[in-house]
């Protein structure tokens, strides 16, 4: 059964703290939904702020190829008359095929917060929705707390959806705004619903009890055909439904037609490229999209999963375009160890012995602080050197950092003193030590300007290699500024990306230690140019 799609990530997903789209991000975001296959993409509310009419006036350029774009806002207010309201006027200059309007089903909200009598509210239900209908708009009604209100006072909630529909509107989408109604519950209302009205019905979740996933997917069963949501789950308070989630479960568990199975493989990709607009981590743990989705990380998982996935695995990740896995940690077991190899094009690289020597050390060195769940570039460091123990591509002698103030005059005045750091730096390749002094921008780049100048002459590859990322942790259990820390980096030579870590009670030894393995791996694999090794198109980081 073919049910439609509204994502309102550009209005109610707007609405949660922390997320704030320009108009130029709006317009990217509503493109890569239409791409997606989204049939209603709801852009903002044209009558409440200058950002969202500039988004509508900016939105009749683009080129949508399947969705409709939807403008939403609520109904007349009462003391007007519907061809005056500026609210409503807002809403057709937004001049979108579509629109959204909310209006209040709950007696409690008419009588409180509008001040006004039930059947004055059945009448701007009325006027409003006839208004956008003659002028030509396809009018989704947003029965806006109507669980609530059908709680409260059944007869009136229903009232309101019968003035929608007598006056046209093409979809009665019933919201559960507070969030706080029970799947049992809801099930009977929508079920209610059904029976007494034919046509489109919507529904509209809120995450408030963590239920907006599954009170959605039972809406669908019990009728409805037309559910909204965002992406990501993002939204007022707890959020809205995600529909990242919803999508997945509708075509791939329930057999229904959202946006279409060869759509589907592209969800991760736009479910990262909103949270990347939104500067927001994509959580990992997410559901179908979320790095942690299909990742394993238990040695007895690993080993059934290297056997047939769906011990482990509800479906295919690539599905929704995702991808499976595995984890190395203290928890992990000799089939992490193979997979891990298998995937990095190094299986040949050690026998059993190697292998179950590797493995403890990584518990070992995990034990200390390391994390080789978020830095493959050290596993693979440790495999290669494990492989090939007689080739040392060089190793430290010394090193050393100073930070010092530099005050003038000029500078004490603008109360903007700076700093000067200076690494000294030496390394011992063959017979040879090799030594270089250089001031950078902070320790960790003075020491990476002396790492290369050190060996650019000897390994002129390593000019390739640069430094895209640097993240500290506290580890320690002593607290403050006497813990232990871990320093993750992250590289590129432009064909792939890798992280390496370090740790130490040191912040600077720490990023050091993660700055020499970082060289040094990509030195082992020069040494070692097999088919097996050159998997230029691999990207370790995304894999991580």
């Amino acid at each position: 059964m073919k049910i439609f799609t509204l994502d309102t990530t550009l209005r109610d997903g707007t609405q949660g703290e922390s997320i704030s789209f320009s108009a130029d991000d709006k317009l990217l975001i509503a493109e890569k939904l239409d791409e997606l296959g989204i049939d209603y993409i709801e852009g903002g509310w044209p009558g409440s702020n200058p950002k969202d009419k500039q988004f509508f006036e900016r939105a009749q350029g683009l080129k949508l190829k399947h969705a409709k774009l939807t403008a939403f806002g609520a109904t007349r207010f009462a003391k007007n008359r519907v061809d005056e309201d500026s609210n409503v006027a807002e809403l057709l200059a937004a001049q979108t095929p579509a629109v959204s309007v909310f209006g209040k089903t709950w007696d409690f909200h008419v009588q409180r917060a509008l001040a006004i009598t039930e059947t004055e509210n059945l009448q701007i239900i009325s006027d409003t929705v006839s208004y956008l209908k003659d002028h030509g708009r396809e009018v989704i009604y947003d029965a806006e707390h109507f669980f609530d209100g059908y709680v409260s006072n059944a007869a009136f909630a229903l009232r309101t959806l019968e003035a929608a529909k007598k006056s046209g509107a093409d979809v009665l989408c019933l919201c559960d705004t507070n969030g706080g109604t029970l799947p049992s519950r809801l099930v009977e209302i929508v079920e209610q619903v059904r029976r007494r009205f034919d046509g489109v019905i919507g529904i509209h979740c809120h995450n408030d009890s963590e239920l907006a996933v599954a009170n959605t997917l039972l809406a669908v069963e019990a009728g409805v055909t037309h559910v909204q949501g965002c992406m990501n789950g993002y939204g007022e308070r707890c959020g809205n439904a995600n529909l990242c989630s919803i999508l997945a479960i509708l075509e791939l568990k329930l057999g229904h037609d959202t946006i279409g199975r060869e759509n589907l493989k592209n969800l991760t990709s736009v479910a990262r490229f909103v949270a990347e607009l939104a500067n927001l981590p994509l959580r990992r743990e997410q559901a179908f999209v979320g790095k942690s989705a299909f990742a394993h990380k238990g040695g007895v998982h690993v080993s059934a999963v290297l056997k047939d996935a769906a011990t482990y695995e509800h479906i295919q990740p690539e599905l929704v375009g995702n991808r499976q896995r595995v984890l190395l940690s203290d928890l992990s077991g000799r089939g992490n160890i193979s997979y891990k190899l298998e995937q990095l094009g190094l299986k040949e690289h050690l026998n059993e012995t190697s292998r179950r020597e590797l493995l403890n050390r990584i518990k070992g060195m995990e034990h200390e602080g390391y994390d080789f769940e978020t830095a493959e570039g050290t596993f693979e460091l440790l495999v290669r050197e494990a492989a090939h123990p007689e080739f040392h591509p060089f190793s430290v002698v010394s090193y050393e950092v100073s930070t010092k103030l530099q005050s003038t005059s000029a500078t004490r005045l603008r109360g903007n003193d700076e700093t000067v750091t200076t690494a000294s730096v030496a390394l011992r390749v063959g017979e040879d030590v090799h030594s270089c002094t250089a001031t950078g921008q902070g320790p960790v780049h003075a020491l990476d300007v002396c790492l290369r100048q050190c060996l650019a002459s000897i390994y002129p590859a390593i000019a390739n290699v640069r430094l895209i990322d640097y993240k500290v942790r506290v580890l320690g259990a002593k607290g403050g500024t006497a813990s232990k820390v871990r320093v993750l980096v992250e590289w590129s030579d432009h064909r792939r990306t890798w992280t390496t870590v370090g740790v130490s009670d040191n912040v600077i030894d720490a990023s050091w230690r993660a700055l020499v393995d970082a060289l040094r791996l990509e030195l082992m694999r020069l040494l070692d140019e097999d088919e097996g090794a050159q998997q230029a198109d691999h990207d370790y980081s995304w894999a991580v």
